[in-house]
């Protein structure tokens, strides 16, 4: 993989008046970005994420919507492109983990490695590397033997004794035998692969196989470049903060990474953003779309998540709306999955799966459009999904006062 990183020095920004870009134009402008707008309706699950940026997974459901919202691409078909290894669930930035396509799969992971905390959390628990080191053969031993797949109880069962209990103190740390660390390492380092228990990528139950995905050649310099590179080009822009978000890095990483790839872009209010090159002539050119583009996401999708700024997907007549006495654009994440127009936050929405519906509130009411995406999107879930948990703990009963909260809202309750 060749890393390109814009050259962004001899690059104005004379074509984008500050007053022009404001909030309404830049909603519009990241869910261009997104191909939110029908942009993306014939590509592939490898080719959406790849431009609308990697899909945020915690055993929810999440990553089949951002697929089917911006390509129709359905449950049947993102699981066998699992299955084929063409998009895989794998740790990365912040070491959170997201569902990536192929071409990022080494480098990408290259982000996520952070053997040095592990090692912290279970040296205070009286563990040393070299325990953990084999440990790590051991189960690879297990792994090229076995016939299939196995799952952690299985690998337990057959490592016997290497797989040491940490007791009550390392319950109390998260770490309450050996075997977590160990796979975990062994993922980071691409030398086994997670398989999803069933295939989907909505229940966080999984097995393991080995894999021997080859190092990235991208040092952790070049990496953390691309992945600036990547991340202003899905977004669109974003402030030096937000990207420091989504990456993890330092200030100082940070700084450097956006001064060597991106130019300062000065908006209407708040900002500055920073923006790919490219980007900047692009914007300068953009206009709104007039007609509706109505979207069902979750409250984790790429649009919402990679900046996480959805204070400013609401119009400013909404930023004092509450649920449950909690003001909307006062939160850092949503609490419920958001209806938008073009970018715009203009209601909120919950599956209840009891009831085989969709909940919702609408701020200013339906209209047709809305009316027919909130149907299209309730007969995917039934159809694909038969639920949509917002992540792996989540339940009917766990989302029931939301549920009854959107309801009452909307006027149904």
């Amino acid at each position: 993989m060749t890393t390109h990183v814009s050259t962004p020095d001899s690059v104005g920004t004379e074509g984008l008046q500050a007053e022009r870009l404001t909030p309404g134009l830049l909603r519009a402008w990241a869910w261009h970005k997104q191909g939110l707008d029908g942009t993306l309706a014939v590509a592939t699950s490898e080719e959406v994420l790849a431009r609308a940026g990697w899909a945020r997974s915690v055993g929810g459901a999440n990553p089949y919507l951002t697929l089917f919202a911006r390509a129709g691409i359905r449950r049947d078909q993102v699981d066998r492109d699992v299955l084929d290894l063409k998009i895989h669930e794998l740790p990365t930035a912040r070491g959170c983990t997201y569902v990536l396509g192929r071409e990022d799969f080494a480098w990408a992971l290259s982000l996520g490695k952070n053997a040095e905390e592990a090692f912290r959390v279970l040296a205070r628990l009286g563990v040393d590397r070299g325990e953990i080191t084999l440990l790590e053969e051991q189960i690879l031993h297990v792994l090229w033997e076995a016939d299939g797949p196995m799952d952690p109880k299985q690998l337990r069962d057959e490592l016997g004794e290497s797989v040491r209990s940490l007791g009550e103190e390392g319950r109390k740390k998260g770490a309450s035998t050996t075997l977590p660390t160990a796979l975990g390492l062994l993922q980071a380092d691409g030398r086994i692969r997670r398989v999803p228990v069933n295939g989907r990528l909505d229940q966080q139950r999984y097995t393991y196989t080995p894999w021997g995905l080859p190092h990235s050649t991208l040092g952790p310099e070049d990496a953390r470049a691309e992945l600036i590179r990547r991340y202003l080009g899905w977004t669109g822009g974003a402030t030096l903060g937000q990207s420091q978000w989504f990456t993890g890095f330092t200030v100082a990483q940070s700084k450097a990474a956006l001064a060597a790839a991106a130019v300062e872009v000065p908006v209407a209010s708040g900002g500055p953003l920073w923006m790919l090159p490219d980007d900047v002539g692009s914007l300068a050119r953009f206009t709104a779309p007039e007609k509706e583009q109505i979207q069902l996401l979750a409250g984790t999708d790429s649009l919402v998540l990679q900046r996480r700024n959805s204070a400013d997907l609401f119009a400013e007549a909404d930023k004092g709306r509450k649920v449950l006495n909690s003001t909307l654009a006062l939160q850092a994440d949503l609490p419920d999955h958001p209806i938008l127009d073009r970018g715009r936050i203009i209601g909120l929405w919950q599956y209840d799966p009891g009831k085989a519906r969709i909940a919702h509130w609408l701020f200013d009411g339906p209209t047709p459009a809305v009316t027919r995406r909130i149907a299209e999107v309730e007969a995917w879930i039934q159809e694909d999904l038969g639920d949509f948990r917002s992540y792996s703990l989540d339940s009917p009963a766990s989302r029931q006062e939301r549920l009854d909260a959107l309801d009452a809202a909307g006027g149904r309750g």
